[in-house]
């Protein structure tokens, strides 16, 4: 009886070890050239930036992190190379159940960053790739204002206030749109809250009503739902 219960309880063991939590997150990937650091999966909690797994890397720049996931959110993938530089030390990532992986280099960690398998990232890479020739517009704008050899006169200043503000309202409307375009996406309900939160009420609660029962009761889409509320 007793060899009987060792065993079950051995079989018991091996079940719990090999059975994965569903909606579970692996980050796996390699930072090049990096000989020794701490890397940290990291998720904001009530605006708290929280650190959910670790690894201290010693000679290889090899990585494997996990962490429990209850819907997609933005994750951050955060180095410290112990050298007394906050520069260029984060990744941020739309994180979603199952296996995301991440290769970059040591010395362009964030900027040279390889994401894969998360298809809520791919949308993410695609409104911020169409945004920033909007963003890049406006900074044209403020550098033409900057950059006169005399100071401008108000005929040209309110011109280019309106070419400012005209290029803003631009990207509101592209914002909306995209979203409403992406609503079985889980990013259509993030960029209401993080990227336009103060837009008009009613293109939010627009946002609202199109998205999928599932996309509507994530996080981000939880907390449309909150803000609208309010």
């Amino acid at each position: 009886m007793k060899k009987l219960l060792f065993i079950l309880s051995a079989f018991l063991v091996i079940m719990s070890c090999d059975t994965k939590k569903e909606g579970s997150l692996v980050v796996n990937g390699k930072v090049k050239g990096l000989k020794k650091g701490t890397l940290y999966l990291q998720h904001l909690v009530d605006s708290s930036l929280v650190t959910v797994d670790s690894l201290e890397i010693d000679g290889d720049g090899s990585f494997s992190l996990t962490a429990d996931l209850e819907s997609p959110e933005i994750f951050y993938l955060y180095l410290n190379k112990k050298d007394n530089n906050d520069v260029n030390d984060r990744i941020t990532f739309f994180a979603e159940p199952g296996i995301i992986t991440i290769n970059t280099d040591w010395n362009t960690f964030d900027t040279n960053a390889k994401i894969t398998g998360s298809s809520s990232h791919d949308k993410l890479e695609d409104y911020r790739k169409a945004l920033s020739n909007i963003n890049k517009r406006n900074l044209e704008i403020i550098l033409k204002a900057s950059q006169a050899e005399k100071p401008l006169d108000q005929a040209i200043i309110d011109s280019l206030e309106r070419a400012s503000a005209k290029n803003t309202q631009k990207g509101y409307a592209f914002s909306i749109n995209f979203a409403l375009n992406n609503k079985d996406s889980y990013i259509a309900p993030y960029i209401a809250v993080k990227e336009i939160p103060d837009a008009n009420v009613k293109y939010l609660d627009s946002i609202y009503e199109v998205l999928t029962p599932e996309v509507a009761n994530s996080k981000y889409g939880k907390e449309l739902k909150e803000l609208l509320k309010k």
